[in-house]
């Protein structure tokens, strides 16, 4: 079976090249090199930043388990880790529109830093402390970065269009690349160097603060509503007005927290999915495999940007569609194949047909992550785009906490069928918002700031 790794590895890889070095003048955006020296200067950030993160994830729950925590006390710290993101995370994305991107982007290097330090210590309280940083750190990854950018390039007057240029690279090296050799470089260290479980988090410090630095030495200061007059309770209700009063952003945040949370959900569910009798399974090949297929995802989502049509609103629906297919795998494996009794062994005939399927649900993530960062660009207000963003991640991190509290109160099978349901619904959410753009303009946007006087009386 290990040829039958190599082969699907393999063969991504070479559509992935195919892909890349096929494309022409219709699959490029024409830009300036002004453009591309910012472009390449966020993306060596991000990669950075992405290294750091993705330097950890393999060994978080490896470290706890060789201090000898059990399944719950892990449970409970990865818990705490979604907990955090969700009551902290929000804050500390309205500090970041009203103090600036830049102070929270160095405010994530040095949270997560931190979080880093804690992993020394066996005692539970002190990685405790360390996964709430690290909620913490995780809010402003996914909003800080992303809200410094599109303000950054609206603000050097670089056509819109552009951005989609930046969003697909980020994905693609972010996301992918870098995933494959932070999770290589990370089984070099532990295994191969025998430095231990806590190797990994000491180079993702290296890696956070390298990117600080330049950070540091080379981004300018940017701001949501840097007024000194609104309060965090005044640009919460501004947030939540803006959600309410504008479909588009509410349909967005939807969309957003139903995909996401399928996708945290089928990372606790993929391994026990592969091996439900102990198989012998490469966990990390698997993992840069999955990566790969995310990285020809995005390479796909730069080639339909790029072009004026099919529009992100359209295929967006296909991709729910499809990873909501691809996570049906599972179910109709049960259905028709008997399950096997066998202890031990290498992975079965049902598991290669849904690693299969996992991976093309992988390329559907990796269209969706330049995707949704293109139509946030579009329909979020830049003076809340911080806040408006963690406000998204709420019902998400609510949800991955209930699954983890009851990860092993449902079969495998149910916990996967609700994962599609939820990407269905995602795909008839994404056609009403593509019904809403195409309808005529009858009236043009107004400010947020005259969005929240008109429509909540007590903001005065």
């Amino acid at each position: 079976m290990e040829l039958f790794y190599y082969m699907v590895f393999g063969v991504l890889g070479l559509v992935v090249a195919a892909l890349e070095l096929s494309k022409n003048n219709k699959d490029r955006i024409n830009t300036s090199s002004a453009f591309n020296s910012f472009k390449n200067n966020y993306l060596l950030v991000y990669s950075l930043m992405m290294a750091g993160d993705w330097l950890q994830g393999p060994y978080v729950y490896y470290l706890y388990s060789t201090y000898g925590f059990s399944k719950g006390e892990i449970g409970q710290l990865f818990i705490a880790g979604f907990g955090s993101s969700m009551l902290f995370g929000t804050i500390v994305g309205s500090l970041a529109d009203k103090q600036g991107r830049k102070r929270a982007c160095v405010t994530y290097c040095i949270t997560y830093i931190l979080s880093c330090i804690t992993k020394h210590s066996p005692q539970y309280k002190v990685l405790m402390v360390g996964r709430v940083l690290g909620g913490i750190a995780t809010s402003l990854l996914f909003s800080s970065f992303e809200s410094w950018l599109v303000a950054e390039h609206n603000k050097r007057g670089f056509e819109q269009q552009w951005l989609s240029v930046t969003f697909s690279k980020a994905v693609f090296f972010g996301n992918g690349l870098v995933a494959i050799i932070a999770g290589l470089f990370g089984n070099l260290l532990v295994h191969s160097f025998s430095l231990g479980p806590v190797a990994p988090f000491d180079a993702a410090a290296c890696f956070l603060a390298i990117g600080m630095a330049v950070i540091l030495s080379s981004w300018a200061e940017n701001y949501g509503d840097p007024s000194d007059n609104k309060d965090l309770l005044t640009q919460f209700r501004g947030a939540a007005v803006a959600i309410a009063s504008d479909e588009k952003i509410a349909l967005l945040g939807a969309i957003q927290s139903l995909f996401e949370g399928s996708m945290y959900t089928f990372v606790f569910l993929w391994t026990p999915a592969l091996s439900p009798n102990d198989e012998e399974i490469p966990h990390g090949f698997i993992f840069a495999t999955f990566m790969l297929a995310s990285m020809l995802g995005s390479s796909l989502a730069s080639r339909l940007l790029s072009r004026s049509s099919p529009k992100v609103e359209s295929y967006m629906q296909i991709v729910f569609l499809v990873s909501a297919a691809s996570l049906l795998l599972p179910i109709l494996m049960t259905m028709f194949i008997a399950p096997s009794k066998v202890k031990g062994g290498g992975i079965s005939f049902s598991g290669c047909f849904q690693l299969l399927g996992f991976c093309i649900f992988e390329a559907c993530v990796g269209l969706f992550w330049p995707s949704i960062m293109k139509m946030r660009s579009q329909y979020i207000p830049e003076e809340a785009r911080s806040t408006i963003m963690n406000f998204f991640r709420i019902p998400l991190n609510i949800f991955v906490c209930i699954v983890l509290y009851n990860v092993n109160a449902f079969p495998i099978t149910v916990m996967f069928g609700m994962c599609s349901i939820f990407l269905f619904v995602a795909s008839l959410l994404q056609r009403r918002l593509m019904m809403i753009v195409d309808k005529p303009k009858t009236n043009d946007w107004t400010p947020l700031e005259e969005r929240n006087t008109e429509e909540d009386p007590l903001n005065i």
